[in-house]
């Protein structure tokens, strides 16, 4: 019923500011889930489990981080059907975020640009809002990132921070290094910084895992403006410094797909059905480099089951989604896990 429902709804919601018809539709969601409604309109997904790095996803396709940025909707969204949801970015202080209008629609491409910047509670009340999730049976992700006000040169002392926070709670984690948002942040997806970040975190998965008994593995989430040069490099430094997985792709800066639109030359990230071929890129690229060491998480571009198969084929374990699901609502959900 919901899947029927849904394209009245949305054409309602485009006609609304797109952020503002961002926070109605999740409010929505969370009314709808509270009086019981939720579930009962919703189609059941069917059981095809996944497991990655000692986790059992329910079924292979997740939501991308940031929709729901404060970690508030995992009961509701989980109705839909996702196997996993990614919470976040959560950052270690409060913070807004950057100026609306920040948030654009390309319906003609079937994209989205937005310029955010990890606008959330904080991470103190994001793990608060997660752990306050009763129905959701899936796999729970928590992304964290730097404040802006953090220079790159102590951006690991951020990560650290959000990292152990959310360690007790979360059944994976991910740091999000590539969002085009925050000013600097892609820098440190160079080979010696993501070394670096990545070898503080591992040591402090480590310590947790010795003090807590339970393994909480992360990944790090990169951008799809990478040459073959920087994938073959970073590669490399995963490999060598023990990721335990890999999600590809964030947003990209690149407008050669969506040329003359009203919105094209909007500062932010591009997401939609212009990533969908070179995301599937990057992460064969990222494949092929890392081998079945590292699973990739894929995303970007996911409109149909066509694209989430075409992602497995180049390498992926687990897809994600959000713009797709923005457009085309939980009927995209059910295609892409009966296709699976």
């Amino acid at each position: 019923m919901l899947n029927l429902l849904y394209p009245a709804a949305r054409s309602i919601l485009f006609k609304l500011d797109a952020e503002r018809a961002h926070h109605l539709s999740m409010a929505g969601l969370r009314a709808t889930e509270k009086l019981g409604l939720l579930k009962a309109l919703s189609t059941q997904s069917e059981a095809k489990p996944v497991e990655i790095c000692g986790l059992t996803f329910p079924n292979p396709i997740g939501l991308a981080a940031g929709l729901d940025k404060e970690a508030n909707t995992i009961d509701a969204l989980g109705s839909l059907g996702f196997g996993h949801i990614e919470v976040g970015t959560l950052t270690p202080k409060p913070q807004d975020g950057n100026e609306s209008p920040r948030l654009f629609r390309l319906p003609e491409h079937q994209a989205l640009i937005n310029r955010m910047g990890f606008n959330n509670p904080g991470i103190d009340e994001g793990i608060a809002n997660a752990r306050s999730a009763e129905s959701f049976k899936g796999i729970i992700g928590i992304n964290i990132g730097k404040n802006k006000i953090t220079p790159n040169e102590q951006a690991n002392d951020d990560y650290a921070i959000a990292f152990k926070k959310a360690y007790p709670w979360a059944d994976y984690i991910t740091a999000n290094f590539s969002s085009p948002n925050t000013p600097g942040l892609r820098d440190l997806q160079s080979e010696d910084a993501a070394g670096r970040l990545l070898e503080v975190l591992k040591n402090h998965q480590s310590k947790l895992h010795k003090e807590t008994g339970r393994y909480v593995p992360f990944a790090l989430k990169v951008a799809p403006d990478l040459d073959e040069t920087q994938i073959a490099g970073l590669s490399r430094v995963f490999l060598d410094g023990g990721l335990d997985f890999l999600i590809a792709t964030n947003t990209t800066l690149a407008r050669d797909a969506v040329k003359g639109h009203v919105n094209a030359e909007e500062a932010g990230g591009l997401s939609g059905a212009p990533l969908t071929n070179h995301s599937t890129e990057v992460i064969g690229q990222f494949h092929s480099g890392m081998g079945k060491d590292i699973p990739i998480i894929g995303a970007g571009g996911i409109f149909t089951a066509e694209d989430a198969l075409a992602k497995k084929e180049a390498g992926a374990s687990l897809v994600q989604i959000y713009t797709g699901f923005v457009y085309r609502g939980p009927a995209l959900i059910h295609e892409i896990i009966k296709a699976w």
